[in-house]
C-alpha cells in the first residue's frame, strides 16, 4: 500500500473505533469465507465485522485511545465494530464461536474498559437492554405500589376501627 492509502486507511479505522460503542477482537485462522459471510449476516444491524492489518489497526487504535487492546492485536485478527446493543454482538460472537471452533474471541473494549474473552463471554450471558430495562420498570413499580399500600393503611385501619365502633354501639343500643 502507498503512504497516502495507509493513512487514509488508519483515519477510517479511527473514525470506526471512535463511532463504535464496543469493539471486540476475534481470530479467524482456519473460517473459509462462507463462514465469514455467515458471520458479518448475524452481526448484522449490531456491528460490521472487518479483517485488519494488525500494524493499521495499532495506530489507529492508539488514535482512538484505545492503546489498551494493542496486545490483542497479533496474528490473523478480525474486528467487530459494535454500533448497536454490545450484549447482542457479543452473543452474536459467542454463539458463532459455539458452532465453529475455529472463531477464537480474543478480547475487546466496551465504553472504554477493557474486556478479556471471558469477559465478553460473560457480557454475552447477560440479558438485553430491553429485558433489563423492562426488570427495573418492574422493580420500580412494584415498590410504588407497597409504597401506596403503606401510605393507604393507616387509612384503612381507621375506617375498619370506626366501623367496629359503629357496629359494637349500635349492638349495645
Amino acid at each position: 500500500m502507498a503512504r497516502p492509502d495507509k493513512a487514509a486507511a488508519v483515519a477510517e479505522l479511527t473514525d470506526q473505533f471512535r463511532a463504535a460503542s464496543a469493539v471486540m477482537l476475534t481470530e479467524y485462522r482456519g473460517l473459509s469465507v462462507s463462514q465469514l459471510q455467515e458471520l458479518r449476516r448475524s452481526l448484522s444491524g449490531t456491528a460490521s465485522y472487518a479483517v485488519v492489518k494488525n500494524t493499521l489497526a495499532t495506530l489507529a487504535a492508539r488514535e482512538a485511545g484505545l492503546e489498551d487492546i494493542e496486545e490483542d492485536l497479533a496474528g490473523p485478527t478480525a474486528i467487530a465494530f459494535v454500533t448497536g446493543e454490545p450484549v447482542d454482538a457479543a452473543k452474536a460472537l459467542r454463539d458463532f464461536a459455539k458452532a465453529n471452533s475455529e472463531l477464537v474471541i480474543k478480547g475487546g473494549v466496551v465504553e472504554g474498559s477493557k474486556l478479556s474473552a471471558d469477559g465478553v463471554n460473560k457480557l454475552a450471558e447477560l440479558e438485553s437492554r430491553d429485558v433489563l430495562l423492562g426488570k427495573a420498570a418492574g422493580a420500580f413499580k412494584a415498590a410504588l405500589f407497597q409504597a401506596a399500600y403503606v401510605f393507604n393503611a393507616p387509612t384503612t385501619q381507621a375506617a375498619r376501627a370506626v366501623e367496629a365502633l359503629r357496629e359494637k354501639q349500635a349492638a349495645a343500643a
